[in-house]
């Protein structure tokens, strides 16, 4: 007789663990299938160790700059495996954490790979053998794969993916850096604050192409002013890969070619969501038109009693819009299932933030200046550089600003970009404005701390209406 259960959940990662511990929350009988690490790829490989080796190149780079502190550091130098076994520490620490919550919530969990046989059952196969676990409701979140570029297919050895970057056996002299989203401009912070001669190719026209034209022009000239060349509306045509290096041919933005020589060679050039294998086929699961599973704002595929939640639905692919889909998943179908006290609602895309975490770090949520335009909208558009935050100066923290764009007919916020310091911890104040309804009437009554960075969010919205008081 095959294990029966409420919900089955196919992948412990942000999306799959927190839609499991909701579905639990709510009395649901629920089982976790993972065939690797739980917590995934974001908790094992991804967003919270790289978090950590950021927080070490970081410190690396105040220290370097203690003097202008007032400070004495000398000697300074860094441990390239001492730095990355405590990213893997983190890594450890919460993998043990999603264990314990497990336990806690009373989830099953089925280690090995998981294979929808029917809408209702899954076949689990690991080196003991296979067995078959079946429930009322099925959550797909099997997450994303780095992508690779057919003549760059990743080697661990040369040719790198995030995996093999959180995880180098050397330091790389010049390392090339193919695509400038939030993952490849993040190890070309890391490796650069770490001593690497980093050279970005970005085949747009600008770096982190999705922010604001203003964050990213800013970004630019701060990466060129730490010392990296970028190289956008670029493309790297080939790689020739030896025993001590890689050699490159890149195509500039002026049509010409240039050949350059890399210890190494970052690919982040996007994701492929984890859909092979899984039965979807046979299931009749309906992929979209990028081949990600299609759902409706609940999760729902095409097939009764089977949803999809995370990277291996359409984007954004971001952790955070993978938990919140798996709790809105969750709740959804309690409610099919007779409970009348959870009330779930769709996603609201807009209200989704972004941040990327880079030195200075980027963070934003709703519409980009150009995109507001485009949709139809007269604005109102505010920015407040940090130059004339107290705090950022008293910081040493003074690179960077706020923008914020409104409608102005209504007074609705509808996008707010930031660049600079802990930027990505302040953003939550506009997402939770945005998520309220907010207009510029409510912010501008908003007392914010003295002194905070985050007087910057609230003379950006001043600077929108002609009031900002200190610029």
């Amino acid at each position: 007789m095959a294990e029966q259960y409420d919900v089955i959940v196919l992948g412990s990662g942000p999306g799959g663990y927190v839609s499991a511990i909701r579905c639990a929350q709510l009395g649901l009988k629920t089982a976790i299938v993972e065939r690797e690490n739980l917590g995934g790829i974001c908790l094992n490989w991804g967003c919270i160790p790289t978090k950590a080796l950021l927080r070490s190149a970081e410190v690396l780079n105040h220290m370097k700059h203690a003097a202008s502190y007032g400070l004495a550091a000398d000697n300074i130098r860094a441990d390239l495996d001492a730095v990355v076994k405590r990213s893997r520490g983190v890594a450890k620490q919460l993998n043990q954490g999603v264990t314990h919550l497990m336990k806690k919530n009373k989830i099953t969990v089925h280690m090995g790979a998981g294979v929808l046989k029917s809408a209702t059952s899954v076949e689990v196969t690991n080196d003991k053998g296979a067995e078959t676990i079946s429930a009322k409701h099925v959550i797909i979140a099997t997450g994303a794969r780095a992508r690779d570029l057919p003549f760059a297919k990743a080697d661990g050895e040369r040719v790198w993916t995030y995996r093999h970057a959180m995880t180098p056996k050397e330091l790389p002299t010049e390392l090339l850096v193919i695509g400038s989203g939030a993952i490849g401009i993040e190890f070309a912070s890391f490796y650069n604050d770490m001593g690497s001669k980093v050279t970005v190719v970005e085949m747009m026209d600008r770096v982190v192409p999705v922010e604001d034209a203003d964050v990213s022009a800013f970004l630019e000239k701060a990466l060129i002013k730490q010392g990296m060349t970028i190289l956008t509306k670029a493309g790297v045509k080939s790689l020739t890969v030896g025993k001590d290096g890689v050699k490159a041919s890149i195509t500039k933005k002026d049509g010409s070619v240039m050949e350059a020589d890399f210890s190494h060679v970052i690919v982040a050039v996007g994701i492929v969501p984890n859909v092979e294998n899984l039965g979807l086929e046979e299931c009749k699961i309906e992929p979209d038109k990028r081949f990600h599973i299609k759902t409706d704002g609940f999760g729902r595929t095409n097939v009764p009693g089977v949803w999809a939640i995370g990277d291996v639905t359409d984007g954004p692919w971001l952790a955070h819009k993978a938990s919140h889909e798996g709790v809105i998943a969750a709740e959804a179908i309690a409610a099919e299932l007779g409970n009348k006290d959870v009330h779930p609602h769709p996603m609201d895309r807009g209200n989704i933030p972004g941040c990327t975490y880079c030195h200075p770090q980027i963070a934003s949520v709703g519409l980009t200046e150009a995109k507001a335009k485009e949709a139809g909208y007269t604005l109102k558009v505010g920015t407040f550089p940090f130059i004339g935050n107290g705090k950022a100066i008293a910081l040493g923290e003074s690179e960077g600003f706020v923008k914020t764009v409104f409608d102005a007919k209504t007074g609705e916020l509808l996008g707010a970009h930031m660049i600079g310091a802990e930027v990505t911890e302040m953003i939550q104040g506009y997402v939770v404005g945005k998520t309220l309804e907010t207009t510029e009437a409510e912010l501008m009554h908003t007392v914010f701390p003295h002194p905070t960075i985050s007087e910057s969010m609230h003379e950006s919205v001043l600077a929108a209406y002609g009031r900002a008081i200190h610029i």
